[in-house]
Parts: C-alpha cells; sequence; structure tokens
C-alpha cells in the first residue's frame, strides 16, 4: 500500500496529480463476438428412381416371406422321407489271386430300394454301384433309371465282375486271409440322383448308400451278415 496523503509532503503529492493527467485514458473493452449462425441445409428430394428401388425391395421381401411360408407348410404336410436302402441277399462265386497281385473275382447281391413316402414319388435318375475291399475299388456298374410310385419298393440283382484289378501286396494278402478264415468283407458303396414329386413341383438331391457284406468263401459263399445305411 502508498503512504497516506496526509503523511505525505504537498510537493509529492501535486507530482502525483500532474502524471496522472498526462496518462492517456482506458480504451473501452471490445464487444463479445455475436453467436454463430446455424445455417439449416436444404434436404434433397427422393427422386423417383429411388422409390422404385424401395418399392422393388419391398416387394422382394414379402416375395421371400411368402415363400419360406409355403415351403414350410409344403414340408410340414408332406414330411418328405429318404429311401431306403438294403442288399438283403448276396453270393460270392469266385475270388482269384495271380502273380503278382491281379484279382479277379465273381459276386451277386440284390438291392433293395424302398420309398417310404405316402405322399411323394421318386425318379431315380442315375445310379451307380461300386465294390469295395479295404477300400479299393474292385468293381462298378451302373443301374438304369427307375420310377418308385409312393410306398412302393425296387429290388434289383447286380452282378459284379473284377477283371485284373491290381491290388497291393498286403491288401493281396488280407484278403487271402480271409478266405483262409471262410470270412470275406465287402463294401458296396452306392450314389443315386433321386428326383422328389409332389403334387405341383419337384427337387432333386443326391443319396449315398454305404453296405458292409461279411460273406463265406468262394465258390458256394453266402451273407451271413450286413449293415446299411444312407445319408
Amino acid at each position: 500500500m502508498g503512504t497516506p496523503y496526509h503523511l505525505q509532503s504537498p510537493r509529492t503529492i501535486l507530482t502525483r496529480l500532474m502524471n496522472m493527467k498526462h496518462q492517456p485514458p482506458a480504451l473501452p473493452q471490445p464487444p463479445p463476438p455475436p453467436p454463430p449462425k446455424i445455417i439449416l441445409q436444404p434436404r434433397d428430394r427422393t427422386t423417383p428412381a429411388m422409390w422404385c428401388a424401395a418399392i422393388v425391395c419391398f416387394a422382394f421381401s414379402i416375395l421371400l416371406i411368402v415363400a419360406g411360408v409355403v415351403i414350410l407348410i409344403v414340408y410340414l404336410v408332406v414330411k418328405p422321407r429318404a429311401p431306403s436302402f438294403d442288399a438283403p441277399n448276396a453270393t460270392l462265386s469266385n475270388i482269384y489271386i495271380g502273380s503278382p497281385a491281379y484279382f479277379n473275382g465273381d459276386m451277386t447281391f440284390v438291392v433293395n430300394i424302398s420309398n417310404p413316402n405316402q405322399k411323394i414319388d421318386m425318379v431315380f435318375r442315375s445310379a451307380t454301384v461300386e465294390l469295395f475291399f479295404r477300400d479299393r475299388l474292385m468293381a462298378a456298374q451302373a443301374l438304369p433309371p427307375f420310377l418308385q410310385r409312393r410306398g412302393q419298393s425296387q429290388v434289383l440283382s447286380v452282378h459284379m465282375v473284377s477283371s485284373q484289378v491290381v491290388l497291393p501286396p498286403e491288401v493281396a494278402v488280407e484278403l487271402v486271409n480271409q478266405v483262409r478264415s471262410n470270412r470275406v468283407i465287402y463294401t458296396i458303396r452306392g450314389a443315386f440322383k433321386v428326383q422328389a414329386r409332389f403334387w405341383f413341383g419337384h427337387y432333386t438331391y443326391w443319396m449315398y448308400a454305404i453296405c458292409e457284406l461279411e460273406l463265406t468263401a468262394p465258390p458256394c459263399g453266402v451273407l451271413v451278415a450286413r449293415r446299411c445305411r444312407t445319408k
């Protein structure tokens, strides 16, 4: 704090007053800046092309929903089931392994294909049956197309002849051992292109069947056990 006026000398007081007169006046404070203006951009108008695209997308969505509901209703009403595949009988007439390991064989088996559906007809457009031993292809045969009415079965006799099939030594030894033990195990694999027909439409799919057959040794080999499945 400064010295009180009543304690200062007259000369000091006069000097301070003269200095205050020579000081420039204080400048006024600038006014605050105005708030920013919010400029609203005008909205773009929806063009007719955009309206058409929206209508098409909406209609397509409705069609998808309706199609899904119709498919679900048809499935619940029809209740489709895959055909069954079985090999109830088989005979093994000949097995011969030459030197080197060339395989020759003769086998006949019966295939029973059933249509368990009561509202669907099955058309087998193509069918191929293959014979395997230890995952080695021994013989193959194509079956002619055929039609199965609802609830019907089809019995086919398939004759498999193997000629000059080259086998690895370990596979040939395994086959010889099975013949000696009077138990020969073959595998049948079938591939079927099936067309299911019902009312106003149809659909096509592939069915695969696998059967493991256990037979006695030739020349009078007969079927003693089997296990079949489809997928």
